[in-house]
């Protein structure tokens, strides 16, 4: 027993040739603190986001004439075909008008032919020497008014043309009715909503992904959608479109995709679930949950450096999962942090490792003939 004891601290003398010293006294004193290693390890992510259905195509329909409603032909929930007429504005005033506009061209033309025989006689009158040079000008201007007059009669027939069109209201394309918001009989001013027109075949899911998972969604991807009416069913649909930026407020990505709706059962406004499916990511860095600590310029966590002493570190994290936390900057593989007993540390603080179970950290000592090895 003597011999062990006298090994043992000539051992010690060897590790601390300065017990007496202030260093060697700070040590002792250390405050006892729990260490882990930083583990890297290759996750299994499931992707998946919440949003609501959304309409391919939604408009409100405006009158683009103004005028008095004569006829209503759709009600509010009626399906409707492309370019079918659904409301009729006074078609018999815009008829009038375009036969007024039509009457006021033909004799636009008229007047031009009439000046054009008098430009040629003027012309040939001219060319004898009986007309003077004012007259022949004089011709060539009253000519040029006349191609003027009949130009701007000519666009007058087209409007009242249009008018006689737009008086008629029809679908931009195939839907349902949602909303009809005039009556028959009531006056209607150029931009005034008459109908909102929504397309239910396809609908979209619109939704939005985390930032980190940006990179994992492409045009075409297939996508698995739930809503509340239909629990225990699933809803396919195809990435579609993919917005080019991230919010910067959100610092999310915005994604649409689309469902096939042929039974009309899904509806906008519905609240949706949609799974990406799973995604593996590789080497990515976790550490216990109480390792990491909020602070005012973000979350902290302290690393053991040499000589047992902790460097404050800024970190980024990541994903939380089943007690740890991804760490996605600021540590490296093979880093050690502190997980107990950090409350009270500073930077370069000197620290007494301990194991999970509050054991010390031993340090294994080696010796072959006069040198030592220490084995942390």
């Amino acid at each position: 027993m003597k011999i062990r004891s006298t090994v043992c601290c000539a051992l010690a003398l060897a590790l601390f040739p300065a017990c007496g010293t202030e260093e060697a006294r700070e040590e002792l004193g250390a405050p006892p603190v729990v260490i882990a290693s930083v583990e890297v390890r290759d996750l299994e992510d499931h992707i998946d986001a919440t949003g609501e259905l959304v309409a391919k195509e939604r408009a409100q329909i405006a009158s683009e004439v103004s005028g008095r409603i004569t006829e209503i032909l759709v009600d509010e929930g009626e399906a409707v075909e492309i370019a079918q007429v659904l409301l009729e504005v006074d078609p018999e005033r815009r008829n009038l008008e375009l036969a007024d506009e039509r009457a006021g061209f033909a004799e636009a033309k008229a007047a031009l032919g009439e000046q054009e025989r008098e430009y040629g006689r003027a012309k040939t009158l001219h060319g004898r020497g009986i007309a003077s040079d004012a007259a022949l000008d004089q011709a060539e201007t009253d000519l040029a008014l006349a191609r003027s007059r009949t130009e701007a009669a000519r666009a007058h027939l087209g409007v009242a043309e249009r008018a006689v069109r737009d008086a008629s209201v029809r679908a931009p394309f195939a839907g349902l009715i949602a909303r009809r918001e005039v009556s028959r009989g009531e006056f209607v001013n150029v931009g005034q909503t008459l109908f909102e027109l929504v397309a239910l075949d396809p609908v979209e899911v619109e939704f939005h992904l985390a930032e980190r998972d940006s990179a994992r969604v492409v045009v075409g991807q297939e996508v698995r959608v739930t809503v509340a009416p239909f629990p225990d069913e699933i809803f396919r649909g195809v990435v579609t479109v993919i917005s080019p930026t991230i919010d910067v407020r959100t610092r999310t990505l915005r994604v649409k995709a689309q469902i096939d709706n042929r039974d009309g059962r899904l509806r906008p406004g519905l609240f949706a679930r949609a799974d990406l499916g799973i995604a593996l990511r590789e080497g990515v860095l976790l550490v216990p949950e109480e390792a990491v600590l909020l602070r005012a310029d973000g979350s902290i966590v302290f690393r053991r450096g040499e000589g047992n002493r902790v460097e404050r570190v800024v970190v980024e994290t990541g994903e939380h999962r089943g007690g740890q936390v991804e760490i996605a900057r600021g540590l490296a593989p093979g880093d050690q942090v502190v997980t107990r007993g950090q409350a009270g540390l500073v930077d370069d603080a000197l620290i007494s490792p301990r194991n999970a179970d509050g054991s010390p950290v031993t340090t294994a000592v080696s010796a072959v003939g006069d040198a030592a090895e220490i084995i942390p």
